[in-house]
C-alpha cells in the first residue's frame, strides 16, 4: 500500500541543518520521519501514565474551577489494542534482540493490559531515541514509581545496563495523605547514557541552610567555609603518596587528594608535580593548619567555602513543584518547574547543544534549553499543547526565540488534507484558531451536541458568558445555522461561531445576519458569525468578541538567557 505523506511534513534529509523546532504529531512518527542519526546531545521525557489521574487537563473556567474541556490526549493511548500490538510486533522484529527479550518476557508476566501496553509503545520510542543520541549523549526518563520500576528495565535492554548512571529522586510536594502507606512525596528520574564516554558538567547546587549552620562554623576573608581531607582512601608509591612537609598520608592508608576545581580557580591546572600543587593551594590560603603539640602545625585540611556550593545529588529537595501561586505556572497540571530542567540541561549539555523533548506538554524542557542557549526540539501529539508552547516561547523570550513549528496546517491544502486523514483532530486544529478556544468535553469522541468548542469570557466584574465554537470540514447549509441559533439559546451563549473548511452558501449568510446582535459593556458583537479556515490563515477573518478579562492559560514570565557560568562551572 502506498504510504500517504501530508503536504505540511517534511521528511528527514541528509546534511540536516537544525533551527529550533516543534512539532505537531505521533513522536514516534516524528523522530523516524524527521530526527537523523547521532544528532541529539541530550533528551528528556516525561511520559504520562497513571491509572488513576487524567494528565493532560489543559483547561479551566475562568472562575478557577474546572470545566468540561478535559484535554485527554492519552485517554485512549495506553490500552492493549492494535496500535499497542503493533508496537510490540515492531520491537519484536527490530534490530534491538535485547529490547524484544525483555518486553517478551514482560508480556509474559504481565499479559495484555494497560500497563503491557504503555510498555510496548515506550519500548519502540526508547529504541528511537537510542537512534538519534549521539554517543556521547544521555538521556532523562521522568516517571512516576507506577511503572518506573518497569521502565528501568526496559532502559537496561535498550541502553545497556552499564550505561545506567543514576535513579534521581524529586520531592514533588512537601506531604500527602494517603490512607494504609507511605506518604507518596516523589517522582523518579532515570539517567541513562548511550555510551561509556558521556558529556558531563560539574553542576553546583545550594547548600541547605541547616546544613551551613552546622559544618560551616570558620571563616576568613575569602568567606565562610568548612573543613574536609586534603587527602584521600588507599596508598600510592607515586608523588602523591610522598610526605609533605613533614607529613606522611601512608600511614594512616592514604595519599594526597587535590580538587582540580581549586587548582583551575587558582590558576594552577597546569602544574603536574603533586607537591608543587600542595605548594600552591596553600599559597592561596586554601589550607587550614590544625593546632599541633610542641609549636608545631597540626595536619593540613582543606578549606571548602560555602559559596562553592554542593555537586548535585541524586534527591532533589531544593526545587519546589509550580504551585498555584507561582509565576511560571501556566495552567498545565503536570508543569515541571523551569529550574528542575535547567539543572539537567546544565548538566548533560553544553551551549549551543541539541536537546530533545518527545512529549513536550506545555513546554518547559524547550523553555529552559531556550534560556540556557542550546538548540531544541518539541514534540507533541496535541496541537493545543503546541500552541500554548508557542505563545510561551514568544511570551518569555519575545524576538530572542527563532523557531519553526511544523506539523501545524498553515495553508487551505494541508488544513484539507488534515480534515481529509482526521476529522476529529481537524476539529480540535481548527477551534484553536479561535482565541482562548477550547474543545468541548477535552476534545473526546461523543455524541453530537451541536457544540466543538467554547470560549470563557469575563464581560464584566462579576459576569462570565461564552461563545459557542462549530466546526465543519465537509458540506456546509442553512440548517447548520439553524442549529447553532437553536444551540445558543438552550446554552444562554452570547454569540456562536460557525468555522468552515468550505465557503458558506448565501442563504448561511443571510439566516446569520438575521440572528442579529448582542449587546456587552464593550459594543455590541454579532449573535451568529461565519468565519473561514482560509480567511482565519490569511487573518483576513477574526472573531468578534468582548474583551476577555481571563484567559485558559497565563502568560509566561519575560525571560533572559542565563549563561553557564550561573551554574557553577
Amino acid at each position: 500500500m502506498r504510504e500517504h505523506r501530508s503536504p505540511y511534513v517534511l521528511v528527514r534529509q541528509e546534511g540536516w541543518d537544525l533551527v529550533n523546532r516543534l512539532y505537531y504529531g505521533d513522536n514516534l512518527g516524528v523522530l523516524r520521519e524527521h530526527i537523523p542519526d547521532n544528532s541529539v546531545d541530550l533528551v528528556y521525557l516525561d511520559p504520562p501514565f497513571n491509572s488513576n489521574a487524567n494528565y493532560n487537563v489543559l483547561f479551566k473556567a475562568p472562575d478557577g474551577a474546572g470545566s468540561q474541556a478535559q484535554i485527554e490526549a492519552f485517554d485512549d493511548t495506553w490500552h492493549w489494542n492494535e496500535s499497542a500490538e503493533d508496537s510490540y510486533w515492531q520491537v519484536l522484529h527490530g534490530e534491538n534482540t535485547e529490547a524484544a527479550r525483555m518486553l517478551e518476557a514482560m508480556r509474559g508476566f504481565l499479559g495484555e493490559n494497560d500497563m503491557m501496553a504503555y510498555l510496548a509503545m515506550m519500548a519502540i520510542r526508547l529504541i528511537e531515541l537510542h537512534r538519534v543520541l549521539k554517543p556521547t549523549g544521555s538521556l532523562y526518563l521522568h516517571c512516576d514509581p507506577t511503572a518506573s520500576h518497569y521502565l528501568k528495565i526496559l532502559l537496561d535492554a535498550v541502553f545497556g545496563a552499564t550505561n545506567f548512571r543514576n535513579e534521581i529522586v524529586w520531592k514533588r510536594t512537601s506531604s500527602a495523605n494517603n490512607p494504609k502507606r507511605w506518604g507518596p512525596v516523589h517522582d523518579v528520574i532515570l539517567f541513562s547514557s548511550k555510551g561509556e564516554k558521556y558529556l558531563w558538567n560539574k553542576t553546583l547546587q545550594n547548600y541547605d541552610l541547616k546544613y551551613i549552620e552546622s559544618k560551616y562554623r570558620f571563616n576568613d576573608d575569602r568567606g565562610t567555609y568548612r573543613l574536609s581531607d586534603l587527602t584521600a582512601s588507599g596508598t600510592r608509591n607515586g608523588a602523591s603518596g610522598k610526605p609533605w612537609k613533614g607529613f606522611d598520608p601512608t600511614p594512616i592508608g592514604r595519599h594526597w587528594g587535590i580538587p582540580r576545581e581549586i587548582l583551575i580557580e587558582i590558576g594552577a591546572d597546569h602544574v603536574t608535580d603533586t607537591q608543587e600543587k600542595l605548594d600552591a593551594i596553600d599559597d592561596a590560603g586554601y589550607v587550614y593548619w590544625t593546632p599541633g603539640r610542641a609549636g608545631k602545625p597540626g595536619f593540613p585540611q582543606l578549606k571548602r567555602y560555602v559559596q562553592d556550593g554542593q555537586p548535585i545529588q541524586s534527591v532533589i529537595d531544593d526545587i519546589p513543584p509550580v504551585n498555584s501561586m507561582a509565576k511560571e505556572r501556566l495552567g498545565y497540571p503536570t508543569q515541571k518547574p523551569v529550574a528542575l530542567l535547567e539543572r539537567i540541561i546544565a548538566a548533560s549539555s553544553n551551549p549551543g547543544d541539541v536537546v530533545l523533548d518527545p512529549f513536550c506538554g506545555c513546554g518547559t524542557t524547550v523553555h529552559a534549553a531556550q534560556k540556557l542557549g542550546r538548540q531544541w526540539i518539541g514534540i507533541d501529539v496535541t496541537h493545543l499543547a503546541v500552541s500554548l508552547i508557542e505563545r510561551r516561547l514568544m511570551n518569555a523570550f519575545g524576538k530572542d526565540v527563532e523557531f519553526q513549528t511544523i506539523g501545524v496546517p498553515k495553508d487551505i491544502g494541508a488544513a484539507r488534507d488534515l480534515a481529509a486523514r482526521d476529522k476529529h483532530e481537524f476539529e480540535k486544529w481548527a477551534i484553536a484558531l479561535i482565541p482562548d478556544a477550547q474543545p468541548f468535553r477535552g476534545g473526546k469522541k461523543g455524541s453530537d451536541t451541536g457544540i466543538d468548542g467554547i470560549v470563557y469570557m469575563r464581560t464584566e466584574k462579576n459576569r462570565t458568558d461564552k461563545a459557542i465554537v462549530e466546526v465543519k470540514g465537509g458540506g456546509v447549509s442553512v440548517d447548520q445555522i439553524h442549529k447553532l441559533k437553536s444551540v445558543i439559546e438552550r446554552e444562554k451563549a452570547l454569540t456562536g461561531i460557525f468555522v468552515t473548511l468550505n465557503p458558506p452558501t448565501r442563504p448561511m449568510i443571510a439566516e446569520a445576519a438575521a440572528a442579529g446582535f448582542a449587546e456587552t459593556v464593550f459594543g455590541r458583537i454579532p449573535r451568529i458569525q461565519i468565519l473561514t479556515i482560509e480567511g482565519l490563515l490569511d487573518y483576513r477573518e477574526v472573531a468578534r468578541l468582548p474583551a476577555i478579562d481571563s484567559s485558559s492559560f497565563k502568560k509566561a514570565p519575560k525571560e533572559k538567557r542565563q549563561d553557564q557560568d550561573s551554574f557553577g562551572f
